[in-house]
């Protein structure tokens, strides 16, 4: 998983509520176990027409955003409520394959929370005025510190976030759950060797008057 430690980035901005994960990544896209390539189905629903070719009124396709998207734009302004809907990981992998490292909304499922933790993927709550300022300004450069636990906005205010420790952690080090662990197995055998004796040490046996 790349670390995530200072990410400075334009913005694209999917001003719509409630955006589920059925939305993100259909049920159908949902048989592959690689997280390659599934960029390209992303919001498909809404991003392509029926004969396969971009639908011109979804805001990705709208002049100006194609070019944010070829620039690097990394930060996904979004919606009340954004990753609502059933679980699934393949909505966060979707989207790290699309190039976005950081999701922004006034509210973010708690499911797809986690998973987009897991996978190396920000979400970011912040209040929701500031969220419409975002949301009305597609295209802006946005700076976020993950050890700060910031977003510099274009006019130099700062507004945090709240992001656990662990969470924190994983994203500085670029490691998921497994990987964080992997790094501390000589810690963890040490743990083990040290507690072993404690650990095989027999249960007393009751008392034989008190048996009978």
């Amino acid at each position: 998983m790349p670390v995530l430690d200072t990410l400075v980035a334009r913005t694209l901005v999917m001003p719509e509520c409630n955006i589920d994960t059925d939305q993100i990544i259909p049920a159908r896209f949902l048989t592959t176990t690689t997280r390659d390539g599934l960029g390209r189905f992303a919001f498909n629903d809404w991003r392509y027409l029926a004969d396969g070719s971009d639908n011109p009124d979804f805001v990705f396709n709208r002049p100006g955003h194609t070019d944010l998207k070829q620039a690097g734009a990394k930060i996904l302004i979004a919606g009340h409520n954004f990753g609502c809907g059933s679980s699934r990981e393949h909505a966060p992998w979707a989207l790290l394959d699309l190039g976005l490292r950081a999701v922004v909304s006034s509210q973010i499922a708690d499911i797809f929370r986690s998973n987009a933790l897991k996978n190396g993927l920000l979400p970011i709550v912040l209040e929701a005025d500031i969220v419409a300022e975002l949301l009305a300004q597609p295209g802006i450069e946005l700076r976020i510190d993950v050890a700060k636990r910031s977003v510099t906005l274009p006019d130099g205010r700062i507004v945090h976030f709240e992001l656990d420790a662990f969470a924190q952690t994983c994203l500085l080090e670029g490691v998921d759950q497994l990987g964080y662990l992997l790094k501390h197995d000589a810690a963890i055998s040490a743990f083990e060797h040290s507690a072993k004796p404690h650990l095989l040490t027999p249960i007393a046996t009751q008392d034989s008057t008190h048996a009978r």
